[in-house]
């Protein structure tokens, strides 16, 4: 069984990208399952930081494959620009494969996101704006292209020919000459990466290769077992792994989730958690909470270990990898959601949430030392380490890796980690 997952335990932005990273130096393939642009992982090594959008963490750390599976949705003109930056800094990206199955986003799903999002006004779900929701909407619908398509551009132009109608009656008009052009152009770049994916994958495992599948957004944001509707268009939990690169769940060894010290959210629904006050802007300038992809400020608030413990269940998750515990270094005193008081009513945990949920805190110390520095568990604070570990038996789950900084040395491994030893040689 050589599949770990890794995966958002809460509503996005807890730092998968460096978990992935950091975990590629002992893997052989990384693949991205779902979700498209919308998703910012941010990776940093030494003096350099690389904000990917699709490309899958692996690729800076040099893993053999990075694979963009068939459930995800690709912008051509975001992926081409992607791969540009990374070949100016000197990333190769030859062993990038990109789906033929992978649906692709096209101008004029941005338009109709906007669109809807105007529209929405004062309830406005506060998407990122990039196409990802329509362009899911069209594959459910049958009327979507795909990156295999680009091999025949003839029947692209039908496609879009046909989509040009309907568009029209959204008062969107599309210019299929210069679409085309541009489809033509990007094809020219993606094509020497697009292949089968799913056999490629298949051949890594039957010979045994070390496989990271890469989620993007939080479990908190699955369009099934989200805060519907302020959910992405995808399923980002554990279960989407296999539907999203086509292979089954035997394959699967551990499933990793991955969740700061506290909490964030961007764009609107309900956060039970949530710090409108001084608390939540020291997490967020200490913290750096601003959206890769949006810069939006992001939304601040203590840990909510009921949302924590759902995640762990609906994910079927093995270990948690927490990050930013050092952005806690300057609280005297930390709080953590441990029960809602509306919680008895027997709906799933979703409704209660979205029905406004009142938290149920428990007071933990702070430490008031930094961990910036520490490199092994015994190098954290006492009371940096009893939160982790009232964290741990709180979920049942226990903490694999444990970040104290941005870089890739900045993470402490534990004894139980998968993906053991961790051999940094590429």
């Amino acid at each position: 069984m050589p599949v770990t997952v890794v995966l958002g335990t809460q509503w996005g932005d807890e730092g998968k990208g460096r978990i992935v990273d950091f975990l590629s130096g002992n893997a052989d393939v990384v693949a991205r399952f779902g979700g498209g642009a919308n998703a910012g992982h941010t990776v940093r090594v030494g003096d350099k930081t690389y904000k990917l959008r699709m490309v899958p963490s692996g690729i800076v750390a040099g893993v053999e494959h990075c694979i963009i599976g068939p459930g995800t949705v690709i912008s051509p003109a975001a992926l081409t620009a992607e791969l540009d930056t990374l070949e100016y800094n000197g990333v190769d990206i030859s062993r990038l494969w990109i789906s033929d199955l992978a649906h692709l986003i096209m101008p004029y799903h941005i338009e109709l996101d906007k669109s809807a999002e105007r529209e929405r006004g004062r309830d406005a779900l506060g998407t990122t704006g990039n196409g990802i929701g329509p362009a899911y909407v069209d594959r459910v619908a049958r009327i979507g292209i795909r990156a295999g398509d680009l091999r025949d551009l003839r029947r692209c132009r039908q496609t879009l020919f046909a989509r040009a109608q309907s568009l029209r009656g959204q008062g969107i008009v599309l210019d299929l000459d210069s679409a085309m052009a541009d489809l033509d152009r990007h094809a020219q770049r993606m094509l020497p990466h697009i292949c089968d994916t799913v056999a490629l994958l298949h051949d890594d495992l039957k010979a045994d290769k070390r496989v990271l599948a890469e989620g993007a957004q939080g479990s908190m944001l699955d369009v099934n077992l989200g805060t519907y509707p302020f959910v992405t268009s995808s399923e980002t939990v554990a279960g989407g792994a296999c539907a999203g690169l086509g292979f089954g769940p035997k394959e699967v060894d551990h499933v990793v989730g991955v969740v700061k010290a506290y909490a964030t959210r961007v764009g609107g629904g309900p956060f039970p958690t949530e710090q409108q006050n001084e608390i939540g802007e020291q997490l967020r300038k200490r913290g750096s909470e601003f959206g890769t992809v949006t810069g939006r400020p992001r939304r601040c608030g203590w840990l909510d270990l009921v949302a924590l413990r759902y995640a762990v269940a609906v994910n079927g998750i093995t270990h948690l990898a927490i990050t930013k515990l050092d952005v806690l270094d300057t609280l005297y005193e930390l709080s953590v959601c441990t029960a809602y008081e509306e919680s008895a009513s027997g709906d799933s945990l979703p409704f209660v949430i979205s029905r406004g949920a009142t938290p149920v805190w428990k007071t933990r110390p702070g430490w008031l030392k930094p961990t910036v520095t520490a490199r092994n568990w015994e190098d954290l604070p006492r009371n940096a380490r009893d939160y982790i570990e009232f964290v741990e038996e709180f979920v049942g789950v226990p903490a694999a890796y444990v970040s104290v900084g941005p870089e890739r040395s900045q993470i402490i491994v534990r004894p139980n980690a998968p993906l053991m030893p961790l051999v940094h040689t590429r």
